[in-house]
């Protein structure tokens, strides 16, 4: 006798190789995350600068989905930017979400943020950088000693104004170790709160990110600091959110991350996908249901558009019309079981994140297709409705839309 969908044990359905061999998480603080969307994000080259009532949407979006920070801008940018830092400063007063700034490692650079915050009356995190990888400093000219007394001086100036400073090394994956010792070190003991690991030009594989985190955690507990660690990670390779993912499970505290991938060149870590695998692992317990209106939202103030096959958040994400796979799902749905039919031809449950499985007819269709697309509108499947629909589907080298199966169907839109 079949048992009955609330009588299943799911884990006799789906054996999960990917706890087989898996590390446990780390033991420490709740991971964190940094939304860079509205700073590294807008430095993507096709974007557009979202207007700001988008911009205070999607900081609403990112409260919602529990992220912890958002990177508001560069306050050196020009006016339009300061504006719209202030603004959004203003703005996550009233939210959980907490704001910062990406400055230089100079004062004259960290002051402005300084001001703004004594002017507000809202905490702001300055997020100062320095590029730390010896091509750099050798096309800017740059030495180690200066760069050590610079961050010595911003970080100092920072806390003794009661402005929290995380310290940014660019390019720490292409770094020396003994120029990442110096540097973290000057700027822990000038007082930052966290610091920052950034695979600034993609350039880490999960092995390099293992490596660095391990090295930078080591010097953490050699100076007995209590700073956060967070990772920064860009895509060039196609490696930004495996990489974040194992900078996680190497003991990084905070992530950093874009919406949909947005950021310079090819892109940062996606924070839409991160939040969704790290969900899945059981890393976090954040309410993602708000996800797909995130992505939605900054696609359309970037004027970035979403991959159809853009995994989870693509239009064709959970949409099928090859008839075998279609018929599995539909037999769940038939089980009157929506665990089963999200799960059957998903590795991601779409309901888990707002969204839903849904079923198309198109050439590689067959019979089950066309009548649950006629039954999901009303229409009754006749033998007859059903051979017009598929004459239809073999003829056209697309998926149909519903308008026309019921065309073909004779039927109309209930």
């Amino acid at each position: 006798m079949e048992k009955k969908p609330d009588e299943i044990d799911r884990a006799e359905l789906i054996f999960d190789w990917n706890q087989v061999g898996s590390a446990p998480p780390p033991e420490g603080p709740r991971l964190q995350f940094d939304d860079e969307t509205l700073r590294d994000g807008l430095q993507c080259p096709s974007v557009r600068d979202p207007k700001l009532d988008q911009k205070i949407e999607l900081v609403h979006l990112m409260d919602k989905l529990g992220i912890d920070s958002v990177d508001v801008g560069l306050p050196g940018a020009g006016e339009r930017a300061r504006q719209h830092i202030k603004m959004l400063v203003r703005e996550t007063a009233n939210l959980n979400i907490t704001a910062n700034v990406a400055c230089r490692t100079l004062v004259s650079d960290i002051k402005p943020a300084v001001d703004l915050v004594q002017e507000l009356g809202t905490p702001i995190e300055v997020c100062a950088f320095i590029g730390s990888s010896p091509i750099r400093q050798y096309a800017e000219g740059w030495d180690i000693d200066e760069m050590v007394r610079l961050t010595k001086e911003a970080i100092s100036f920072a806390v003794e104004h009661d402005v929290p400073a995380m310290f940014v090394t660019e390019d720490t994956t292409r770094a020396r170790p003994e120029d990442v010792r110096a540097l973290y070190t000057a700027a822990i003991e000038a007082g930052a709160r966290r610091i920052c690991i950034c695979d600034t030009c993609g350039h880490a594989t999960p092995d390099g990110v293992r490596g660095i985190v391990g090295f930078v955690s080591e010097l953490v507990s050699t100076l007995n600091a209590d700073v956060g660690i967070d990772w920064h990670g860009h895509r060039d390779r196609g490696l930004g959110l495996i990489n974040a993912i194992v900078a996680a499970a190497a003991g990084v505290t905070r992530l950093h991350a874009t919406a949909i991938g947005i950021g310079e060149r090819a892109g940062n870590t996606e924070m839409d996908l991160l939040l969704v695998n790290l969900k899945l692992l059981g890393l976090v317990d954040n309410d993602l249901s708000a996800l797909a209106e995130y992505c939605r939202l900054a696609s359309e103030a970037t004027g970035v558009p979403i991959p159809h096959n853009y995994s989870v958040f693509g239009s064709d994400a959970f949409e099928t019309g090859t008839g075998v796979h279609a018929a599995a799902v539909i037999k769940a749905f038939k089980k009157g079981n929506a665990w089963l039919a999200d799960r059957i031809y998903s590795g991601v449950p779409a309901g888990m994140f707002g969204l839903e499985q849904v079923i198309r007819v198109g050439p590689m269709s067959g019979r089950s297709n066309v009548a649950w697309v006629l039954e999901m509108h009303g229409v009754e499947a006749t033998e007859e409705r059903v051979r017009d629909v598929l004459a239809l589907a073999k003829e056209t080298p697309r998926l149909l839309t519903d308008d026309e199966v019921l065309a073909a169907a004779g039927a109309r839109r209930s």
